[in-house]
């Protein structure tokens, strides 16, 4: 079975403390994942240290950054390396998350430097993709996740693009209101997993995990996660709630 994967972005949310308390919380609970589980969680970058350490010694627990520089090193104040990450046992990172590419305006071309850094450095990018509702609207959305995917990413080896995760996030349905189904999230996760066989093969497509990261909740994630091609969660403003994303750790496949 592909990886099935919880991992919480805790964005630009908690204090030091708060995020303490919320890790133990968490760990508290002593959840034993197999093999093929992992609890990510992508916290912000002062609290990497910290959350690291706490994670440390448990199998299949990891933290992640929620972004890297797609330079490697240089005159770029208030930018934080892919080579940094790994300095401080960094072993993942979020890359492309539609906040980044909206209000950051991250590009494909960019995003691409940033995947070939943290692969160079052994980090596991968490590569976000996913339409706006105005794509959506005009029945456009394969076509521009597929851009997404190729501009950024087809041009990595087999070997390497196997290394990397993957989540979809549809951003009409994330604060509009507007809800994705059960059967929207397996169809776009169906489409993504072809455009992988298509550009690579089905064996190096079916290893991939994508996630899903449009609004996942502690009553919806056993549902959404039920589908064939939903390898997990990104998790948001969920994951800011001990109780919440334990829930939803607990809801991967078996």
């Amino acid at each position: 079975m592909r990886q099935q994967i919880a991992a919480a972005n805790w964005k630009m949310n908690l204090t030091y403390q708060q995020g303490e308390q919320l890790l133990d919380t968490i760990l508290k609970e002593d959840i034993r994942l197999d093999s093929h589980h992992q609890a990510i969680f992508a916290v912000p970058f002062p609290y990497l240290i910290m959350a690291n350490q706490k994670l440390a010694g448990k199998t299949n627990y990891f933290a992640s950054a929620q972004n890297c520089s797609d330079q490697k090193s240089g005159a770029y104040t208030g930018e934080v390396s892919a080579e940094q990450l790994k300095s401080i046992g960094i072993t993942h990172c979020v890359l492309g998350h539609s906040e980044r590419r909206e209000y950051f305006s991250e590009r494909n071309q960019s995003l691409a430097e940033r995947v070939k850094l943290c692969l160079a450095n052994d980090i596991i990018p968490i590569f976000c993709c996913g339409e706006t509702l105005s794509i959506r609207e005009v029945g456009a959305q394969e076509g521009f996740v597929e851009t997404q995917l190729m501009e950024s990413l087809f041009h990595f080896s087999e070997t390497e693009i196997k290394k990397i995760i993957i989540a979809y996030e549809p951003i009409w349905a994330i604060g509009t209101g507007k809800t994705a189904s059960v059967e929207q999230a397996q169809e776009m996760h169906a489409h993504i997993r072809k455009i992988f066989t298509n550009h690579y093969n089905k064996a190096t497509a079916d290893h991939i995990p994508i996630l899903y990261g449009g609004s996942v909740k502690a009553n919806n994630a056993a549902e959404l996660f039920s589908s064939p091609d939903v390898d997990g969660g990104l998790v948001g403003g969920a994951s800011l709630v001990a109780a919440d994303f334990l829930t939803i750790m607990r809801s991967l496949k078996k």
